[in-house]
């Protein structure tokens, strides 16, 4: 049996080492540990939460995704044109101006003025030019064309335009008619053909029922038709792309010519500057 702590320390000193100290402690019984407590059962409830950043962005990415699952994909934006739209002045309409004293005297006195004259029409200012001196050659649908060099500019747009939304009605002009040095009208009236300003898309296909023989006797004038359009072959997104950048179609007109189309907007607004009053109005 070892002795009391005390006395160990006396012995220890006493004896001068470490043996007899080791060879008690070897010989003393093991220490009585207390018991363990029974194991606790957890309380049932949510986890802790190990990594609170990743579940949010667990979350994000999940929420991401339903809002992607949910909303339409976006349309495509619509192509910028080099040119504004307008429309026709009504003052130049045929149908409008006919029905209005001395309207014909100021669609001519327009025109004049803007475009040149025309030989026996209007009232020329002194030094001015006819119209058909500003004829250019330009091309439209891959047609060549003379037109006024006022007006050539729109044509590209309208051309664009017929390409972007006519694609699902496909139709390949023949044969076009601009400028004409000839009046074809009668009563005091002057074509617009003789400023350079109207264009005739495929004469032959499309008809002019109110105008005079031959152009008359075109079969499709004497068909039924629901509307003007199914005098044509032209389709009928043909005539908006042109009535989109100012141009007038006289299919609208008594004289259902669907052939011809005439630049009734401003000539000044016909492009889009950047930085000016014709920009994008």
């Amino acid at each position: 049996m070892c002795p009391p702590m005390r006395a160990r320390s006396a012995l220890l000193a006493a004896l001068g080492g470490l043996s007899a100290l080791a060879a008690c402690a070897a010989a003393a019984p093991p220490a009585q540990l207390p018991p363990l407590p029974p194991p606790v059962a957890p309380e049932a409830g949510p986890l802790p939460d190990a990594a609170p950043e990743a579940e949010a962005a667990v979350a994000s990415a999940s929420s991401d995704a339903a809002t992607d699952a949910v909303q339409p994909p976006a349309a495509p934006a619509e192509p910028q044109s080099a040119c504004n739209e307008q429309n026709p002045q009504d003052f130049l309409i045929r149908g409008n101006f006919l029905k209005v004293p001395g309207g014909n005297d100021r669609a001519i006195q327009y025109r004049t003025d803007t475009y040149g004259f025309f030989p026996g029409f209007g009232r020329p200012s002194a030094g001015s030019r006819p119209a058909s001196s500003f004829a250019v050659d330009t091309t439209f649908m891959g047609l060549p064309v003379r037109m006024h060099r006022k007006v050539a500019p729109v044509l590209p747009c309208v051309e664009e335009e017929i390409k972007r939304t006519c694609a699902d009605h496909p139709y390949t002009a023949h044969a076009l008619a601009g400028i004409r040095f000839k009046n074809t009208y009668r009563g005091g009236e002057v074509t617009n053909h003789a400023f350079g300003i109207a264009i005739d898309v495929d004469p032959n296909l499309n008809t002019c029922c109110g105008c005079v023989k031959p152009w008359n006797d075109a079969p499709r004038c004497h068909r039924p038709a629901k509307t003007e359009y199914d005098r044509m072959e032209m389709p009928e997104c043909w005539v908006h792309a042109f009535e989109r950048y100012g141009f007038y179609w006289l299919g609208h007109d008594v004289l259902q010519d669907t052939m011809h189309f005439e630049f009734l907007g401003d000539p000044d607004r016909i492009l889009r500057i950047p930085g000016s009053l014709t920009d994008g109005g």
